[in-house]
């Protein structure tokens, strides 16, 4: 049986992180407002897959960076991989405002965010394919496949950084992972035969 192919992301080198880390522990204004101009829109993407409209999302963004300041300031906060650490951060956030309004980001919604400005290269077959990769992520996965599926196909986190964000062990990423996978075979298997693609579909219209 084919497996899905994961991403990987350029990301903020371990150095840079630590030398931002450093300054932002001291409260410098310019190390700040780097870390939210590197960070803050990823976040608001990753809120915006999940929660209800633009204006929590960007609220989410908000406390996301409220707490890391508030935890840095009081000698807290993540020592090295700082992306983890805000994703693990609005993570938390999104979960308690499921819990409460148990309301989820219209498809429509998603799929429109994710493909606008998307490379004229993507042929119209991957954008039917990643239509229905990501209304099976949103509609046939379970709260914990759904967000595994979304921090490790489409944002690239590790199975251990996916671990440490959503507070359980690489072992139950892994099954909660393979049981997603499988969930989005059956769910998609109607749709398309080239379900080996979808990865790659996902990625290449999400990141275009």
């Amino acid at each position: 049986m084919p497996t899905l192919l994961y991403v990987v992301f350029m990301v903020v080198p371990m150095e840079a992180n630590i030398t931002l880390l450093a300054a932002a522990r001291k409260m410098d204004r310019d190390a700040l407002i780097e870390i939210f101009d590197l960070y803050a829109p990823a976040i608001y993407k990753y809120a915006l897959r999940l929660c209800s409209d633009a204006v929590m999302a960007d609220q989410i963004v908000g406390d996301v960076f409220a707490k890391l300041m508030e935890h840095l300031s009081a000698g807290m906060g993540p020592s090295l991989n700082l992306r983890s650490y805000l994703y693990e951060m609005a993570y938390h956030i999104i979960v308690d405002e499921a819990r409460h309004s148990r309301q989820w980001t219209p498809f429509e919604v998603v799929y429109a965010r994710d493909t606008t400005g998307s490379s004229t290269s993507v042929t119209a077959e991957e954008r039917v394919l990643f239509e229905a990769a990501l209304r099976a992520i949103m509609n046939d996965l379970t709260d914990d496949q759904r967000h595994v599926a979304i921090l490790r196909f489409l944002e690239g986190f590790s199975l251990k950084e996916t671990a440490t964000i959503i507070g359980k062990s690489v072992g139950n990423v892994k099954v909660i992972q393979n049981r997603a996978i499988n969930s989005l075979r059956k769910a998609l298997d109607h749709r398309t035969g080239e379900t080996s693609d979808i990865s790659f579909t996902i990625q290449s219209m999400a990141h275009a």
